[in-house]
């Protein structure tokens, strides 16, 4: 598994899949880079070279006890496209990971040809009730808070689906689940949106937590020329949810 060493000087290990147009999957909060294992081969099926990280305190990369900043994550996307040498690439960021990608593509300008946000944490953040900020709180080694929160999120959900999920969270640590918790309920980036050029999809499903009219107003109608992409049926991670439909949706938008 290669790696790179972030500007802070850790490692951040990371998949390569596929040959053809470069995209960066940014996985969200709770998981690793396998949460898109359901979709890779629809993906490189479709011409697609993957670029897989597991973010810092997640999977095989490194796990520091601070350091997960919104801004840290977005530079980490930035330092793989470096270390691979990738001159013009799209995003895929999921969730938090939408969020990532946001301030991401804000910074990196031309060099991000297509931006997918993927049920995405808008860049002004997603603040949550008291209650359920504890319960997101608890989920480090806690399946079942993890398992709970799940039920929250999706709609479509399977055996297989979760234990992907569950497996992919038993790798993410404390620190992380705290630190990138605060960071992606805080936001704070709504005043970058106006310097992204790519083209941008904001994908949205029946979300519980990120339904389409939120998607719309704090995304589609604030990234300059960004197109809104509604699949009916799944919750939040329409990827391990649904991923023959969804998989088909993205290659079709990065292809």
């Amino acid at each position: 598994m290669p790696q790179f060493t972030s500007s802070d000087g850790l490692d951040i290990h990371y998949r390569v899949l596929g040959e053809g147009k470069p995209v960066i999957l940014v996985h969200g909060w709770m998981t690793d880079g396998t949460a898109w294992n359901a979709i890779t081969d629809a993906l490189t099926g479709a011409g697609l070279q993957l670029f897989i990280p597991d973010q810092r305190g997640t999977g095989e990369s490194a796990k520091p006890e601070r350091g997960y900043g919104i801004e840290q994550y977005a530079d980490d996307v930035a330092a793989l496209a470096k270390a691979e040498g990738l001159e013009r690439f799209s995003i895929v960021g999921h969730s938090m990971g939408g969020l990532i990608a946001q301030v991401a593509a804000a910074a990196l300008g031309e060099a991000v040809a297509r931006l997918v946000l993927l049920c995405s944490v808008p860049a002004a953040g997603l603040p949550l009730p008291e209650e359920a900020a504890g319960l997101f709180l608890s989920a480090y080694d806690n399946p079942e808070a993890q398992n709970t929160i799940l039920g929250m999120a999706c709609l479509q959900l399977d055996d297989a689906g979760r234990e992907l999920l569950l497996r992919s969270a038993a790798t993410v640590s404390k620190a992380c689940i705290e630190q990138s918790f605060h960071a992606w309920t805080t936001g704070g980036f709504a005043d970058r949106l106006k310097d992204i050029r790519a083209e941008t999809f904001v994908y949205g499903t029946d979300d519980p937590f990120l339904p389409p009219e939120v998607l719309d107003s704090m995304l589609v109608q604030r990234i300059d020329g960004a197109k809104f992409v509604h699949q009916p049926g799944p919750g939040h991670y329409p990827h391990v949810e649904t991923p023959a439909v969804a998989g088909e949706k993205l290659a079709a938008l990065l292809a």
